[in-house]
């Protein structure tokens, strides 16, 4: 069911992108710079794209710079979950170590129910 539901809002989404996109279908001129800055420095990059990559574009890039900077401020909790990741893992290590010593020289069952109880 929530296969189908997913379908049925991304289709609904396409509908709606393409219909904007063929509505916006317009040359317009993206510019750098505005006029008097470009003609006070001599040079100004300008470049005509379809109205609806300019807007979809837009978003697209507003997605991205929000995605790499939620994955620059989650750094901090990356590395403390690996570190205590790694403690853990030093720490299971540890308690195998010491029950193995603990039970040295006894019998292998008595060690078994030892460790149950």
């Amino acid at each position: 069911m929530m296969r189908y539901i997913r379908y049925a809002l991304l289709g609904t989404i396409a509908i709606i992108l393409i219909s904007v996109s063929l509505a916006n279908r317009q040359i317009v001129t993206l510019k750098l710079m505005p006029d008097t800055l470009a003609e006070l420095l001599g040079f100004n990059f300008s470049l005509a794209l379809p109205l609806f990559l300019v807007a979809l574009g837009g978003v697209a890039l507003g997605l991205v710079i929000g995605f790499i900077w939620e994955w620059v401020r989650e750094h901090k909790h990356r590395k403390v979950a690996t570190v205590k990741h790694r403690e853990a893992r030093q720490l299971k290590r540890e308690v195998k170590k010491l029950q193995k010593q603990k039970h040295e020289g006894k019998d292998e069952v008595l060690a078994l129910l030892d460790e149950a109880g």
